[in-house]
């Protein structure tokens, strides 16, 4: 039992995608929309793939929204800390850098960001409480075991953004 295949896996392409695929899934779609049916969409293209393959091509890289190429030191903050804040909610931490997908943030924590860390921590906090500036401030350098980020943890998305606003990103040791 189970689903049913969405295509023909004998006659459809596999495999790393090619410039002439992606300029004809790029002008399918700018010229047609997607239709609501990916998996009609290789077909009406002209492409020998999966739907669920030109959806995801779509989506992750030709998207003209799309933020391609490396992260910045002041991205590779704000995903170290909502990460230690909110754990690898993939989505939500996109939301809060332009052009970056749920799946682009995922591959660079885990190609290289969380290579950074040292093995027995999971975050960067530091909290400052003036009275006139009670924000958190967050470094790369100074790191707490998870237990003690708990605490800390963001509940809902109001409070986080707020958090958002009020955090300062820093790259030095206090």
């Amino acid at each position: 039992m189970g689903r049913s295949p969405c295509c023909d896996k004998t006659k459809v392409k596999r495999g790393p995608w090619s410039p002439e695929e992606d300029t004809i899934l790029r002008n399918h779609i700018q010229n047609h929309g997607t239709g609501g049916n990916w998996i009609a969409l290789p077909h009406k293209a002209g492409l020998k793939r999966c739907g669920k393959s030109c959806r995801l091509r779509w989506l992750n890289y030709l998207r003209p929204d799309i933020k391609l190429g490396g992260f910045t030191q002041e991205e590779d903050n704000i995903i170290s800390s909502l990460y230690a804040n909110i754990g690898s909610r993939w989505s939500v931490i996109a939301s809060h850098l332009q052009g970056r997908t749920d799946n682009d943030v995922k591959n660079h924590w885990n190609t290289k960001l969380k290579k950074k860390l040292p093995s027995h921590t999971s975050t960067a906090i530091n909290i400052n409480n003036n009275a006139s500036n009670s924000a958190m401030q967050f470094s790369s350098s100074v790191f707490l075991p998870k237990q003690e980020v708990d605490q800390h943890q963001v509940t809902n998305n109001s409070n986080f953004d707020s958090l958002l606003e009020n955090a300062h990103f820093l790259t030095s040791e206090q």
